[in-house]
């Protein structure tokens, strides 16, 4: 019988959950502001780990650049963080990219309702 989830998927649900808990809890860089973890990809070895984040408040894309800079620079703490609340033999490298995805689909919204509005009128 096979299973219905991968290894690497539930790990990557796991650290997704105690990344999003790490990064609104316990950074304190107010460049970063209100990170949002949307999807953790993990690679098969669990070595690696891409992180996609959003950013509440952050629309610049010079001020998103900076808050990847610094989540970049704090991958150390995060992971050693990370570590004491996941028991994994090794913790994965974390690399982050942001993730735009959240601000489109307000952008694909606000145009499905400008064409309704239009419709009606």
């Amino acid at each position: 019988m096979a299973r219905e989830f991968k290894r690497t998927d539930r790990v990557s649900e796991q650290l997704q959950r105690e990344l999003a808990i790490i990064l609104q809890r316990e950074m304190k860089d107010p460049r970063v502001g209100m990170p949002t973890v949307s999807a953790v990809d993990i690679t098969k070895d669990l070595q690696h780990a891409k992180v996609y984040v959003s950013f509440l408040g952050i629309d610049k894309e010079d001020d998103v650049k900076t808050a990847l800079e610094i989540l970049t620079q704090a991958e150390g703490f995060i992971r050693s963080t990370l570590a004491q609340k996941v028991r994994m033999r090794v913790m994965p490298h974390l690399h982050f990219q942001y993730d735009a995805s959240i601000i489109r689909g307000q952008e694909m919204t606000s145009l499905i309702n400008e064409a309704r509005s239009k419709d009606t009128d």
